[in-house]
């Protein structure tokens, strides 16, 4: 007698495509790719130069290759170069950074925030060539407009975004991670769903060419790690 298939979206299973490589290969990917993700920093200062939309597109379905609860990829992404949008998008981000600066913050975390030199200008949000606005799906909607639940929302788009990010630096971009807050100005430019929160958006683009980034070093494997 087959045994009763008790998964409930119905799946149907591949073989696993695992390549598997030698250990001194596998020890040098993994130190390859460490050093050059070393060589990742946020930066602030952008060149309007053009980058190709395909590699944009290749970026984002990397970020869909990241584990979901349910595997039901809660994330959206919306993709900005049109000039108008972006705008629109600075002059709404930087009323609520104005806010931030000025009301919101308290001392202490405008301390911390002092030797990076930011303020409530935010001019690359225009000068950038690409805008990428990454939404959170809190709940899904199927084919009858009924709500569908969403596990794991803002575990899986932290990964998605994380991924997204390591791909853009591993195809020799920049980026910026911004997020004014609130961000539900997003919704309302973006012409996104109620089911969406704006999650992160994503400065993208070539470094200006006098970029310059704050002397910070990265923590120690023992400060970030511990073995048993």
């Amino acid at each position: 007698m087959n045994k009763k298939n008790t998964n409930p979206l119905d799946f149907q299973t591949i073989p696993f495509d695992f390549q598997e490589y030698p250990m001194e290969e596998i020890r040098s990917r993994a130190l390859k790719y460490y050093h050059n993700m070393s060589r990742r920093r946020t930066i602030r200062d952008f060149s309007n130069r053009e980058v190709p939309i395909d590699v944009i597109e290749n970026c984002i379905l990397t970020a869909d290759t990241a584990p979901s609860g349910a595997n039901q990829h809660p994330w959206h992404f919306v993709i900005v170069k049109d000039p108008k949008k972006k705008r629109k998008i600075r002059d709404a981000a930087e009323k609520e950074e104005k806010e931030f600066y000025s009301t919101r913050a308290t001392s202490e975390w405008l301390e911390v925030l002092a030797p990076l030199g930011t303020n409530e200008k935010k001019p690359f949000l225009e000068t950038a060539p690409y805008l990428i606005a990454i939404f959170a799906q809190i709940f899904g909607v199927n084919k009858k407009g009924e709500k569908t639940k969403h596990y794991y929302v803002n575990e899986s788009v932290g990964i998605a975004t994380g991924i997204l990010v390591s791909a853009i630096h591993y195809s020799g971009l920049a980026s910026l991670t911004h997020t004014p807050s609130p961000m539900k100005f997003l919704n309302q430019i973006l012409d996104r769903p109620d089911n969406e929160r704006p999650f992160l958006l994503l400065i993208v683009g070539y470094p200006a060419d006098d970029a310059r980034v704050p002397n910070i070093r990265r923590k120690s494997l023992s400060e970030i790690t511990t073995f048993f």
